[in-house]
């Protein structure tokens, strides 16, 4: 955040928590037969939820999917990491640009550590995520925006 921005305005996390979490493994024991050579797809996103007060439930999603080389699934895991977040004093656009990126940057490392322990419960070698750039995610978010908002002000 900004110096002006951090002057004006408060962010502060005042709880996190695991929302919900789910692995499911359905090529066990097989799978743990075979070379480990996954395919692994990961998609992630995050939604906030205005509560009362000033305050925002923010719930990360992340979902891995990985499939053997024959195609059959090894494992889903999804986790929703959330929070609750009181933000006061910032204008709305600052204030949607805190929930799209400071939040879900808050909240990351925990939703990482829930995976990987799901994971290796689960019997199968660490997943260790990538870290997440949740600011560029948010601007390509706001580009694909305003890309369709022109393309149905041209329709």
């Amino acid at each position: 955040m900004s110096e002006a921005t951090e002057q004006s305005g408060q962010v502060r996390l005042e709880r996190i928590y695991l929302k919900d979490s789910s692995f499911e493994s359905p090529g066990t024991p097989e799978v743990f037969t075979e070379q480990w050579q996954p395919q692994v797809s990961v998609d992630i996103n995050s939604k906030a939820n205005p509560m009362e007060e000033s305050r925002f439930e923010v719930v990360l999603t992340c979902t891995v999917r990985t499939k053997r080389p024959n195609g059959k699934t090894a494992f889903i895991v999804e986790v929703q990491q959330a929070g609750i977040f009181l933000i006061e004093g910032l204008v709305p656009e600052v204030q949607q640009k805190v929930l799209g990126t400071i939040c879900p940057s808050t909240l990351f490392p925990y939703l990482r550590e829930a995976i990987d322990s799901l994971v290796v419960k689960g019997g199968f070698p660490a997943l260790h995520l990538a870290p997440v750039n949740f600011d560029a995610l948010y601007a390509q978010a706001l580009a694909q925006r305003a890309q369709q908002d022109s393309d149905e002000t041209t329709h």
